[in-house]
């Protein structure tokens, strides 16, 4: 029989006193050297080409125009149909998220019939395109010629005409805000549903009311998913508004349209629509960034940076990588007991 005997393991050494150790002093001749990845530098190169090669193309290339962009980009009429494209996003964000809210209650209800009214309404306006939409409403003094107010299927005490009440930029509205209504409605019903409905339970067992549940309980960490689909409902709707050019609304795109039908100049006006297309949507990207920072205060210890703070970070990142390694690890060095800094 062979007997064996183990020396007893060492007792791990905490990392500040290994570094308490080391020659500071040797550190600072080491040299590091980074990993390489060959096939990451060579796709970067590849889309850097692609990129110089296409802003060449819009310095050089006199198809772009950019006396004619610059002359038009803040010209009055455009400043006016950005004002008007603004007015028909907030006016259908406003209708279509409010009538959303109410049919995803109807479909959270317990109610069969209203159930089966808000599932058919999100299945029709899903089905139909916003253009066909927006066509019809305009079209609605064909059908109806009288508004009217009185009992159902009886007399009636009063009525106006369709075309006073709906004009072109009324019917504009009520298609657009019923189009976003349906998707508003799948998008709330989705948030309230992912909350764990044990927070109702508790809350319940709490005697809290059901209004206040949902409030003061549900609703905020409902936040969290409806935000993100419901930001990007609002700048599709921005984007969506330029298909009233049908309608001959004034909207961005319709003037763009007006101008280059006068002048010829094609390109140079859809870049003016682009640009400021691609500015409005910039702005509700960032408004929607902090307000979801806004609603991830319950849900994280620390809130997500801002840009500005992860530019601050970044430089903070480059300056540390740029210091020596000796002096990197002094600092450690100095939280050992005895430890000089």
């Amino acid at each position: 029989m062979t007997v064996t005997t183990e020396t007893p393991a060492a007792p791990a050494r905490r990392p500040a006193a290994v570094a308490a150790d080391l020659d500071l002093d040797a550190l600072d001749g080491l040299r590091t050297v980074p990993a390489r990845h060959p096939w990451r530098w060579a796709a970067g190169i590849a889309a850097l080409v692609v990129l110089a090669q296409f802003a060449h193309g819009l310095a050089t290339n006199p198809g772009w125009d950019w006396a004619t962009f610059r002359l038009y980009f803040t010209a009055d009429t455009i400043l006016r149909a950005i004002g008007r494209t603004l007015q028909l996003t907030v006016y259908g964000t406003v209708l279509g998220f409010l009538l959303g809210t109410v049919v995803a209650a109807m479909r959270l209800s317990r109610s069969a019939v209203l159930r089966s009214v808000a599932w058919a309404y999100v299945w029709v306006f899903r089905s139909i395109p916003l253009i066909v939409q927006l066509v019809f409403w305009f079209n609605l003094s064909y059908l109806y010629k009288r508004f009217g107010i009185g009992v159902p299927f009886g007399p009636t005490f009063g009525d106006v005409e369709t075309v006073g009440v709906l004009g072109a930029l009324g019917a504009a509205v009520l298609g657009l805000g019923l189009h976003q209504a349906a998707f508003a409605a799948e998008i709330i019903r989705g948030g309230v549903i992912a909350v764990d409905a044990g927070q109702r339970e508790a809350a319940a067992a709490l005697g809290i009311p059901r209004w206040r549940q949902g409030w003061r309980i549900v609703l905020p960490q409902a936040m969290r998913g409806i935000l993100p689909a419901a930001a990007n409902e609002v700048i599709s709707l921005l984007k969506g508004t330029s298909v009233v050019y049908v309608m001959a609304i004034g909207e961005l795109f319709y003037q763009a349209q007006v101008i280059y039908g006068r002048t010829g100049r094609v390109v140079p006006l859809l870049m003016v629509a682009t640009v400021w297309y691609v500015l409005l949507t910039t702005l509700l990207s960032i408004g929607q960034y902090y307000v979801e920072r806004h609603f991830a205060r319950g849900a994280e210890r620390t809130p997500p940076p801002t840009p500005w703070q992860r530019v601050r970070a970044f430089a903070r990142s480059l300056s540390d990588r740029t210091r020596p390694a000796a002096a990197r690890i002094r600092p450690a060095a100095a939280r050992t007991p005895g430890g000089q800094s």
